[in-house]
């Protein structure tokens, strides 16, 4: 075997190594990232409404929030509505409105409150929705890794020159 298959050997063998040991550490990252989503959100003790959800989420109908769909889920409930609420409009339309009528109409004012309330809890279970997925992310390519590094350390292995007294 030349010098160009035991560098490659070598080569192949210390990134399939880096690779087993990052793997692991990614899976166990992406777990325990999903706990402490899963935590939070039960700290927060939602739960949806038994009744008066709209046929698309009535099967979360009771259900406590504990995962990220179910954070998407009660963020849409959520969205339905502060539209209703707001007639459609959003925390800045109903500001620039409040704004126009000089600042003073107590009722705009209530309203705006809602909006920003809405809008802001919609924002946190959106925000734990897209970290449930980036846990998922995490430990999918955690596994892939520690898969790839194990394979690069046997190639490297196989390419490693054998003794005839060692075989």
């Amino acid at each position: 075997m030349d010098g160009s298959h035991r560098r490659a050997g070598t080569l192949l063998g210390t990134v399939g190594a880096a690779l087993v040991v990052a793997g692991p550490v990614m899976l166990w990252r992406g777990r325990s990232g999903r706990k402490e989503i899963r935590t939070e959100l039960a700290a927060q003790k939602i739960t949806f409404p038994e009744r008066g959800l709209p046929a698309e989420l009535a099967a979360y109908a009771g259900r406590r929030v504990e995962t990220g769909a179910e954070a998407h889920a009660y963020a849409e409930f959520i969205k339905g509505n502060l539209a209703h609420a707001t007639g459609g409009r959003t925390y800045a339309e109903i500001s620039a409105e409040l704004l126009a009528a000089g600042g003073d109409d107590e009722k705009l004012a209530e309203l705006r409150q809602t909006a920003f309330m809405g809008q802001s809890l919609r924002a946190s279970l959106m925000s734990a929705y897209q970290a449930w997925h980036l846990t998922t992310l995490v430990t999918g390519l955690g596994a892939a890794l520690t898969g790839l590094g194990a394979a690069l350390v046997t190639t490297a292995d196989a390419l490693t020159p054998r003794s005839p007294k060692n075989p």
